[in-house]
């Protein structure tokens, strides 16, 4: 079925990143849009919504504050109108939980009837002066096809499995995007073990830790990283994430964009100082007992390959420092290896071929946000990206405290004016002399 309307705008995904942008766009435009996912629900991260773990941002980084601190959809507004405001006030914390994180969106996409999940897009067109997007609609079991002026690509990323470790049962082997679907299981076994760093390996290394007294497994942390390291969180540090650097940064090379990223791996790969003290805490307690709870806890670990062997799994491991390889045994084996960016099947056939490359895998992508195509100069009609940017854009690039003022420059390019006031020169770092020359 063909759509005739032409919208200004098609989103692809609704995940926090285009649900502020329709959020935005909602409050103060005049846009024709549509949003479209094709889950049945808005969640996120659902398998990593442990109880009492917060986001690692403040909460200032919700959905719209940074452009409009008014928003009637920010996570104050949430709050006053849950009855919830007191109780936060009380909590004297900067983060919200991740599950009232998630509460919280879920309240904005209820109020946006342009946000249509059920729905997957199957296929992007350039039609020389718009698109036509080609999307599955699951809920009428029929193939719509839109017309948009522009479109905006928020498919986010996807759990990345590495060689090795594939094609095991999803119920003994797993990322941790799906640990507490498998969570209740996983504790039957004798022995577990986490392979990976960052965040979410600690997260579930000490969620574990907790059930351990109820639950007489070995517990094992294995990590290819140096140590069991922290983030930098201080304040000086945090302001890489601010649109000053994303504007240094991306006017570098490419070469030095990429070596520039390895230089900051410690912002983005690090594990928060409060979640590595509750881990200690647990670890002390348990050293006063004699019997003491099975845990390891091991770094400059790669593990290369998982089989499976009867009712258990063998890891291959290799001690990169001491250059030894020896095998490891486990019951349960989570994967904390991180995500990739999720770019739809049909991208590459159909759009890969127009735009500009940086390389194999990487697109070419302007300041604000917009795929650079061979033929920019004679375009007025848009593909703009909110995936895959941590090559063009920073570190910052899949942080949520980022999120608004890419959207931001979308808005504010699609309409040709400045809906929301563009917010720059706010830290106290510079990075060029030319900034002050």
């Amino acid at each position: 079925m063909k759509k005739d309307e032409m919208f200004d705008c098609i989103g692809i995904g609704i995940g926090p990143y285009n649900l502020s942008l329709a959020a935005l766009m909602d409050e103060k435009t005049e846009l024709k849009v549509k949003f479209f996912d094709k889950t049945p629900e808005f969640q996120w991260h659902p398998g990593m919504l442990i109880n009492l773990t917060d986001l690692q941002v403040p909460f200032i980084a919700d959905l719209v504050t940074f452009a409009n601190p008014q928003s009637k959809y920010s996570y104050l507004n949430y709050l006053h109108t849950h009855n919830r405001l007191y109780k936060f006030f009380f909590f004297h914390k900067f983060e919200m939980p991740r599950q009232e994180y998630n509460d919280y969106a879920r309240w904005v996409v209820k109020q946006l009837p342009d946000c249509q999940f059920h729905s997957e897009v199957i296929g992007v067109e350039d039609k020389g002066d718009h698109y036509e997007v080609v999307v599955d609609n699951r809920l009428t079991d029929e193939r719509e096809v839109y017309r948009a002026k522009h479109v905006v690509m928020g498919t986010g990323s996807k759990p990345l499995i590495l060689d090795g470790m594939d094609g095991l049962p999803s119920e003994d082997v797993h990322h941790t995007s799906r640990y507490l679907f498998h969570k209740e299981s996983t504790m039957e076994s004798t022995s577990i073990t986490i392979i990976g760093s960052g965040q979410s390996a600690a997260e579930v290394f000490y969620d574990l830790l907790k059930e351990q007294r109820d639950h007489p497994y070995k517990l094992t942390w294995l990590t290819r990283s140096e140590g069991i390291l922290q983030l930098e969180s201080s304040k000086l540090g945090q302001e890489f994430f601010a649109p000053d650097y994303v504007d240094y940064f991306h006017g570098l090379s490419f070469e030095k964009r990429l070596n520039a990223l390895k230089t900051l791996d410690q912002l983005r790969n690090g594990i928060d100082m409060d979640t590595l003290n509750s881990i200690y805490n647990i670890l002390y307690n348990h050293s006063v007992s004699e019997n003491a709870p099975d845990i390891v806890i091991q770094p400059l670990t790669e593990v290369n390959k998982i089989r499976q062997e009867e009712n258990q799994y063998v890891l291959s491991c290799h001690q990169w420092q001491e250059d030894k390889e020896f095998s490891y045994l486990s019951g349960k084996v989570i994967l904390a290896t991180g995500y990739v960016p999720n770019i739809p099947s049909w991208f590459d056939e159909e759009l890969g071929g127009k735009i500009v490359w940086e390389d194999e895998k990487r697109f070419k992508v302007s300041r604000d946000y917009k795929l650079v195509f061979k033929d920019e100069e004679e375009r007025d009609h848009h593909f703009y990206t909110l995936t895959n940017l941590e090559h063009s854009h920073g570190a910052g690039a899949t942080n949520l405290g980022l999120a608004v003022d890419r959207n931001i420059a979308i808005i504010n390019d699609i309409t040709g004016e400045e809906v929301y006031k563009v917010q720059r020169n706010t830290i106290f770092s510079q990075f060029s002399m030319d900034e002050h020359s």
